[in-house]
Protein backbone atom coordinates (compact mmCIF):
# COMPACT_ATOMS: atom_id res chain seq x y z
CA UNK A 1 0.00 0.00 0.00
CA UNK A 2 1.22 3.49 -0.83
CA UNK A 3 0.59 6.48 1.45
CA UNK A 4 1.01 10.21 0.69
CA UNK A 5 2.18 13.12 2.85
CA UNK A 6 2.56 16.79 1.83
CA UNK A 7 5.07 18.59 4.06
CA UNK A 8 5.59 21.64 1.83
CA UNK A 9 4.09 23.95 4.46
CA UNK A 10 6.27 22.61 7.27
CA UNK A 11 9.72 23.84 8.34
CA UNK A 12 12.61 21.86 9.77
CA UNK A 13 12.68 20.03 12.11
CA UNK A 14 8.91 19.44 11.79
CA UNK A 15 9.38 18.10 8.27
CA UNK A 16 11.04 14.92 9.51
CA UNK A 17 8.83 14.72 12.62
CA UNK A 18 5.71 14.57 10.40
CA UNK A 19 7.31 11.91 8.18
CA UNK A 20 8.41 9.83 11.17
CA UNK A 21 4.94 9.98 12.75
CA UNK A 22 3.30 8.82 9.51
CA UNK A 23 5.84 6.00 9.04
CA UNK A 24 5.19 4.84 12.62
CA UNK A 25 1.53 4.17 11.69
CA UNK A 26 2.48 2.09 8.65
CA UNK A 27 3.27 -1.60 8.26
CA UNK A 28 6.68 -2.93 7.19
CA UNK A 29 7.00 -2.94 3.41
CA UNK A 30 4.48 -0.13 2.86
CA UNK A 31 5.60 2.95 0.96
CA UNK A 32 5.20 6.64 1.71
CA UNK A 33 5.30 9.35 -0.96
CA UNK A 34 6.40 12.66 0.54
CA UNK A 35 6.07 15.98 -1.27
CA UNK A 36 8.69 18.37 0.07
CA UNK A 37 10.47 21.62 -0.77
CA UNK A 38 14.05 21.91 -1.93
CA UNK A 39 16.64 23.23 0.53
CA UNK A 40 16.73 22.02 4.13
CA UNK A 41 13.82 19.55 3.86
CA UNK A 42 15.34 17.94 0.76
CA UNK A 43 18.73 17.68 2.47
CA UNK A 44 17.54 16.53 5.89
CA UNK A 45 14.48 14.30 5.43
CA UNK A 46 16.08 11.61 3.22
CA UNK A 47 19.20 11.50 5.39
CA UNK A 48 17.20 11.29 8.62
CA UNK A 49 14.99 8.52 7.19
CA UNK A 50 18.02 6.43 6.26
CA UNK A 51 19.57 7.03 9.69
CA UNK A 52 16.34 5.68 11.24
CA UNK A 53 16.51 2.52 9.11
CA UNK A 54 13.96 3.43 6.43
CA UNK A 55 14.74 2.85 2.75
CA UNK A 56 14.69 5.86 0.41
CA UNK A 57 13.65 4.41 -2.95
CA UNK A 58 13.65 7.59 -5.04
CA UNK A 59 13.72 11.37 -4.97
CA UNK A 60 12.40 13.09 -8.09
CA UNK A 61 11.94 16.80 -8.83
CA UNK A 62 8.39 18.02 -9.50
CA UNK A 63 7.08 21.49 -10.29
CA UNK A 64 7.60 24.63 -8.18
CA UNK A 65 10.99 23.70 -6.67
CA UNK A 66 9.50 20.68 -4.93
CA UNK A 67 10.51 17.01 -4.88
CA UNK A 68 8.67 13.71 -4.43
CA UNK A 69 10.43 11.36 -2.06
CA UNK A 70 9.49 7.67 -1.96
CA UNK A 71 10.26 5.88 1.31
CA UNK A 72 9.72 2.24 2.26
CA UNK A 73 9.20 1.29 5.86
Amino acid sequence: MKHFLDITRETCPMTFVKVKLRLAKMQAGEQLEVLLNKGEPLENVPRSCEEQGYKVLSCEPTDNDQHMLLIEK
